[in-house]
């Protein structure tokens, strides 16, 4: 997804011509196949967004897993008004970001220093405890920020309404350099998969197979990734995406969909 992300460290409204909050309004984007979806997040705040769409998805963040998408309101409201004309794909579906900074603690204010969890007790280190338990308040704070922003859209507060896609890129802090680093990795996004399981929500992941194989390695079967569907991003056709359906997952859950960028907007295939 193109937004502007931190560097990897040791790692709307806009329908019938009512635009989204932002400096400008771009020309109207060019409308998917009746089966098809967008994607959508603070990039594309101030642009006009298409009248046609099966489903959307929104982004909660503004790029880095510790901000809000400051346009979350109006793009819920659109996403609202899909037709749902894929009954696989639900009509308004969420991602957020996902990072791990452990390793540089020290240039970030969201670590956390409490917390009881199944890797043990944090204590504010950078250790697989303490990585879990960020990844476990970044999703207690992803459905806090949907709260407001779905009163104002009209749309369910719920977070078990929604389908959250944890959103892995290198783009964003990670760990790296051992084996360790990797699982601390799975550990945060565990946390924040748990968490939103918990909360009633439906969660998968994005990302590509490159990307996910350097971020957290190898899933063990044991793992609350592994049965999670994929969404495969890394086409630039409705063909290539079409083979991305066919790939192998990212995780042991199914590939349920497939991004591609095609006039300047992520657009997406269910694969089921």
């Amino acid at each position: 997804m193109r937004r502007t992300v931190q560097s990897m460290v040791v790692a709307g409204l806009a329908l019938a011509g009512v635009f989204l909050a932002g400096p400008t309004a771009a020309d109207a984007a060019p409308a998917a196949p009746s089966t098809g979806g967008y994607d959508v997040s603070h990039p594309q705040c101030g642009t006009t967004l298409p009248s046609t769409r099966a489903f959307a998805i929104v982004g909660v963040n503004g790029g880095t897993a510790a901000t809000t998408n400051p346009c979350l309101a109006p793009q819920l409201r659109w996403a609202a008004a899909s037709s749902g004309a894929v009954p696989t794909q639900p009509k308004v579906q969420l991602y957020v970001n996902t990072a791990n900074p452990g390793q540089v603690i020290d240039q970030v204010t969201t670590w956390p220093t409490t917390g009881q969890n199944r890797y043990g007790t944090c204590d504010g280190s950078n250790s697989a405890a303490c990585s879990y338990q960020y990844g476990k308040e970044r999703a207690a704070n992803d459905v806090r920020i949907l709260d407001p922003a779905a009163r104002s859209a009209g749309v369910s507060v719920a977070a078990g309404a929604y389908t959250w896609w944890l959103d892995v890129e290198t783009g964003n802090t990670w760990q790296t350099g051992s084996s360790a680093a990797l699982a601390r990795n799975r550990a945060t996004l565990e946390g924040m998969a748990e968490s939103l399981t918990a909360a009633g929500g439906r969660v998968g992941i994005y990302s590509t197979s490159t990307q996910w194989r350097q971020i957290v390695g190898t899933v063990p079967s044991a793992s609350s990734l592994s049965p999670l569907p994929s969404w495969l991003a890394g086409a630039t056709t409705l063909n290539g995406a079409r083979t991305n359906c066919a790939k192998a997952p990212l995780t042991r859950g199914p590939v349920v969909l497939a991004q591609y960028v095609a006039g300047g907007l992520d657009r997406n295939r269910s694969c089921s």
